[in-house]
């Protein structure tokens, strides 16, 4: 058994080298909503040294709010601006000699894709177009899975270890009781779950099915070093191999 394991990397916690030697494919921000080109450079470098795939996590143009502001903009401006920002991370990624693996959108652009078809059919369109080859992650069952599948492309389905879910299998609203998971036990517990018996409990008790291929490891909370240590001490106790997605390296 094996899986993949992301973080969001570039976001100004500190902590982007270590987190590195645990995850095997990293999302790094592309300046739009934290990270700058220095950081961008230096976070390619240390994945691409360690071997970890290494994806773009654009964003609403919303660094004042850190990409979790709602927006409503017309699809060929998506287009746009996705095209910006993989493009930007791209050019360093060549430049440093490796090979751009995969798309995460980040923040209010990932969870309002998950409800909105025509933002993920957007955000899959500026990926085909930019290159078809690269995967896309995209919360597991939801609508951004199926679009990258209408685009041609390759969905990764995630999960994340951390964040409550509703029992449609969405997560819970950031703000709302049960959205973050704070107890480290429950968090492992959640993982394990996801992972192994692919399934996850809801804030309602229920059992949801989940296709587990990729889990999101927060990078920018005040212990999150720390319990991503645990997660993959966990993982590599109960023999599951930490890799990337089949074919997610470059």
């Amino acid at each position: 058994m094996q899986v993949d394991l992301n973080a969001d990397l570039g976001e100004g916690a500190g902590n982007d080298e270590a987190l590195l030697q645990l995850v095997s494919s990293a999302n790094i921000a592309c300046g739009w909503h934290a990270g700058d080109a220095k950081t961008m450079r230096e976070c390619v470098r240390w994945a691409l040294a360690g071997g970890v795939a290494v994806g773009a996590h654009p964003s609403f143009p919303d660094r004042e709010n850190f990409g979790r502001s709602a927006m409503q903009l017309p699809p060929e401006e998506i287009v746009a601006n996705m095209l910006y920002q993989i493009g930007a991370l791209d050019a360093i990624v060549r430049a440093e000699g490796g090979r751009l693996a995969h798309v995460k959108p980040h923040g209010m652009l990932y969870n309002q894709a998950v409800k909105e078809p025509e933002l993920a059919a957007a955000l899959c369109e500026a990926v085909r177009l930019f290159d078809p080859s690269l995967r896309f992650f995209g919360l597991a069952g939801s609508g951004m899975i199926e679009a990258a599948r209408q685009a041609g492309l390759t969905p990764v389905e995630e999960v994340f270890a951390d964040r409550g879910y509703m029992p449609d299998g969405s997560l819970v609203p950031r703000g709302r009781p049960g959205a973050l998971i704070e107890d480290e036990e429950e968090a492992l517990a959640q993982t394990l779950s996801l992972v192994r018996d692919r399934r996850v409990t809801a804030i309602d008790g229920s059992s949801v099915p989940v296709n587990a291929q990729s889990v999101c490891l927060h990078g920018d909370g005040a212990h999150a070093l720390a319990f991503a240590r645990r997660i993959r001490q966990r993982l590599d106790a109960e023999g599951i191999a930490v890799r990337p997605v089949a074919g997610g390296a470059r």
